[in-house]
């Protein structure tokens, strides 16, 4: 499914995702609402996220009783593990299973291991919000095609974890935020912001209001929707001072969008460019500086810690 060369970035088509990707995207819910229950609230909701892992995603480390679990979704051998710190393990082939079928595995599974948990069982972010016990609607699994995408997913973490290191302010973990499915960075300025008005569909006003409690610089990646049919990067900041998306960023390509407030890269230039980590960089450090400058943020929180790395 991929390019042919080890360092090529694989091609993604909406319309080949979408089905995969709504199924697979529900399955995280699941999965994310269970680290949400038992993991003690962090700030800006970092506790609930998913990371990309060596095989997929990984919940990472979940507290429970006095020991931890964890939960992945294996994307080269196509399995969901479920593993302890009491050495119990458990695991199943994933497949085009119905919402309704992979709950009913899923807290089979951990039950199996001795874990016992609720969660709310419906999702965020999205709309219409089908209870997934009761979303029946059939479904799709391929698994070439997911394998294909978590393959960009860890292209663009690298790329994201190398951005990341460039600024020693506060700044989020790069991390998959289930609620609309996109991995994200997110940098801060140290100033407290106004108060988010809400708008995401199912998700509470204090929530979001949290989430965007302090001023924030976050670019992501995104799968895509009917409304726009392409994988892309955006960037954002919050609050949005009135000049930010007159701001001259790169590449090129790269397009604000009134409407939505952000700054777009489509996926597919980055994929095609002769260097995609170096454009998808231009594209993060010019809308970070597009919000520093219009924001007036602090000049002193990039850094540079190469020469520590030979030490």
């Amino acid at each position: 499914m991929s390019n042919t060369g080890v360092n090529k970035w694989p091609i993604l088509n909406y319309e080949t995702l979408k089905d995969t990707i709504a199924n697979v995207h529900m399955w995280t819910q699941m999965i994310g609402k269970i680290r949400l229950v038992q993991t003690p609230w962090i700030n800006h909701s970092w506790h609930v996220t998913l990371y990309i892992s060596a095989t997929g995603l990984t919940t990472g480390s979940i507290p429970y009783h006095d020991g931890t679990f964890q939960i992945d979704l294996d994307f080269i051998s196509h399995q969901l593990h479920i593993t302890t710190s009491t050495g119990k393990t458990c695991h199943f082939k994933l497949g085009a299973f119905t919402v309704a079928s992979f709950y009913d595995q899923l807290f089979n599974s951990l039950q199996t291991v001795g874990i016992n948990v609720e969660i709310s069982a419906i999702p965020n972010e999205v709309d219409p919000a089908i209870p997934f016990r009761e979303n029946n609607q059939p479904a799709t699994y391929n698994a070439g095609v997911m394998n294909n995408y978590w393959q960009a997913l860890v292209k663009i973490n690298n790329v994201f974890t190398e951005f990341r290191a460039g600024f020693s302010g506060k700044c989020s973990p790069v991390h998959l935020f289930w609620g609309a499915f996109d991995l994200a960075v997110t940098r801060f300025s140290g100033r407290t912001a106004p108060k988010h008005p809400g708008g995401a569909p199912n998700i509470p006003l204090e929530v979001m209001q949290e989430a965007y409690s302090h001023e924030v610089s976050s670019c992501g990646f995104w799968p895509g929707s009917d409304q726009f049919p392409q994988p892309a990067f955006y960037s954002y900041c919050y609050p949005t001072p009135g000049d930010f998306g007159s701001q001259k960023v790169s590449p090129p390509e790269a397009f604000y969008d009134t409407t939505m407030g952000e700054f777009f890269l489509t996926y597919d230039v980055v994929q095609q460019a002769a260097n995609p980590e170096k454009t998808l960089l231009q594209f993060m450090q010019s809308t970070y500086d597009a919000a520093a400058r219009t924001g007036n943020w602090n000049s002193n929180l990039q850094c540079d810690f190469s020469d520590l790395k030979n030490s």
